[in-house]
């Protein structure tokens, strides 16, 4: 069955980074576009951005465009988001994304807290 695990999440100050992980089984990895959404507390869950299948197609929601970088690792079926030059606004539990034959599947997500 599909499973998507996210990890690296956790407590940064306002200006640091941080990178997250998901690591994916149970489908075709290396031909399925791969998604981070984000949800803060209170709010819908937006898309943060999306990476192609071989990792030269990236789009990202337009207020995030130069601070955070979707990249994937094929090899190691696991999909990265770095985010940089953190604000207390990126505040929100991170989930990865894979959308299989018209279904989406989720991981359990990943804390980030930006806190001074």
């Amino acid at each position: 069955q599909v499973q998507l695990v996210e990890s690296g999440g956790g407590l940064v100050q306002p200006g640091e980074s941080l990178r997250l992980s998901c690591t994916a089984s149970g489908f075709p990895f290396n031909e399925t576009g791969m998604r981070w959404y984000r949800q803060a507390p209170g709010k819908e869950r937006e898309l943060v951005g999306t990476i192609g299948p071989d990792g030269t197609y990236t789009d990202y929601r337009d207020s995030l465009k130069g601070r955070f970088t979707i990249s994937r690792d094929n090899a190691k079926n696991t999909v990265y988001l770095q985010m940089n030059a953190m604000n207390t606004e990126d505040t929100a539990m991170y989930y990865c994304n894979a959308r299989i034959r018209g279904i989406h599947n989720w991981g359990q997500g990943t804390q980030v807290t930006v806190s001074s």
